[in-house]
């Protein structure tokens, strides 16, 4: 008898030889009179940048690029679309300095003005008497907003976002503390661009909206408050444009796409250099199981799963099985989920395992995102069967933890016996 490793995406030699190691340890235990070999097609199958990663913005040589304004603006949004009422909470809880600098009206019942008269409105709370006067649902015709609002897929979500803008407890105090016509314009822009990020955030990637159009909502929506959208609010800008920077991934990116890229290549490159040259790997895998006589217990991670599934699907249903393989072991694989997404590529969706198809023992643990159940999608297949290990570690390192499971090999030794391998 022979196990033969086929290994995941993403696996070079040096991983390889570490992970393969610990397996055939393990395996030599159990089964003593087995040969444990290993099909590693990382270096020769695997994908890497053929033209030295050069479409990649940012891995060319030379001095950073210039910031550029377009990625604060870009970071601010990103944001606002987390948490739309961000800008309102910074005027909420900072409020404006005074002619003195130093900030005013934290407990004052009219504002940062102390010579309010009893019951007359400060300017705030007039511009967020306006917002709450605002139509929830807009004509589509002959009204430019409205026309906006359902142009981009806005316009159901609008009235929500009104709600939610104006009963907010950031939105009463900011407008508490805005006592004086230029605090009460950038409250206008605030409370124009907290509805607009509300909206899209509620809409998501259903939204048709550029940022153009995003722009002109948040003016049209500050000047119906008496603002003034063309000069961004000064105080929560301020504050928030560096936040934005340092907490959102874009200026991440910026400065270091080329290495991510090339870091991920390994992983993201062998699936879909599989998915469009899978051919190659599976002829290389099917020479090695053929390659000595005997009964052979196949085990495939990840990607490795996918092809062997591939291949021998392939293989039963031209009626030629491969030769000596009476057991499939896939763990973590994604091949059960890639049949019901119709890219497999050896079965159709719904379609069967043909006759000839081995034993095929599944394994997965639950918290890792990348296994999927087999059997519940070849239901009544007698040859198929599910078995969770858990590793009690979050993902991805529960990808690679089941290695170290005596779980996993206690539940190949038992499929072994099932299938009468000697």
């Amino acid at each position: 008898m022979r196990f033969l490793f086929v290994h995941g995406t993403g696996v070079r030699r040096e991983r390889h030889d570490r992970l393969f190691a610990q397996i055939r340890e393990r395996l030599t235990v159990r089964f003593p009179g087995a040969a444990v070999e290993s099909c590693y097609w990382g270096d020769r199958f695997g994908a890497t940048l053929g033209a030295g990663g050069r479409s990649v913005p940012g891995l060319r040589p030379g001095p950073p690029d210039a910031p550029d304004p377009a990625d604060a603006e870009t970071a601010e949004w990103a944001l606002l679309l987390a948490d739309p009422l961000c800008e309102l909470r910074v005027l909420a809880e900072a409020g404006w300095a005074g002619a003195d600098g130093a900030r005013h009206g934290d407990d004052a019942d009219h504002g940062d003005d102390p010579f309010a008269m009893p019951g007359a409105r400060c300017a705030g709370d007039q511009v967020l008497a306006l917002l709450e006067g605002l139509a929830p649902e807009p004509p589509r015709t002959g009204d430019e907003l409205g026309a906006l609002l359902h142009g981009t897929g806005l316009a159901r979500e609008f009235a929500a976002a009104l709600d939610t803008t104006t009963g907010s407890a950031e939105a009463v105090r900011a407008a508490a503390r805005a006592t004086t016509e230029p605090q009460a314009r950038e409250l206008a822009t605030a409370l124009a661009r907290a509805v607009t990020a509300a909206a899209l955030a509620a809409v998501g990637d259903e939204a048709d909206c550029t940022g153009a159009e995003r722009d002109r909502l948040v003016e049209l929506l500050t000047n119906r408050l008496g603002g003034d959208a063309r000069v961004p609010g000064a105080r929560a800008a301020a504050v928030l444009g560096r936040l934005a920077l340092r907490v959102t991934t874009q200026p991440l990116l910026n400065a270091r796409r080329g290495s991510l890229t090339v870091g991920a290549t390994p992983v993201l490159g062998d699936i879909l250099r599989y998915q469009s040259r899978g051919r190659e790997l599976r002829e290389f895998l099917h020479d090695r199981i053929t390659a000595a006589p005997g009964p052979t217990v196949l085990i495939g991670h990840s990607l490795g799963g996918i092809a062997l599934v591939d291949l021998l699907t392939l293989a039963a249903a031209r009626g030629e099985a491969v030769p000596g393989a009476e057991l499939l072991v896939t763990v973590g694989s994604q091949a059960p989920f890639l049949y019901e997404l119709g890219a497999l590529t050896a079965l159709e969706p719904g379609a069967k395992l043909p006759y000839g198809f081995p034993r095929w023992l599944n394994v997965y643990d639950r918290h890792d995102v990348l296994a999927y159940l087999a059997g519940p999608v070849f239901p009544g297949d007698t040859r198929v069967s599910d078995h969770e290990i858990r590793s009690r570690q979050p993902f991805p390192a529960c990808h690679s933890a089941y290695w170290k499971q005596d779980a996993l090999y206690e539940r190949i030794e038992q499929a072994v016996a099932e299938a009468e391998i000697g």
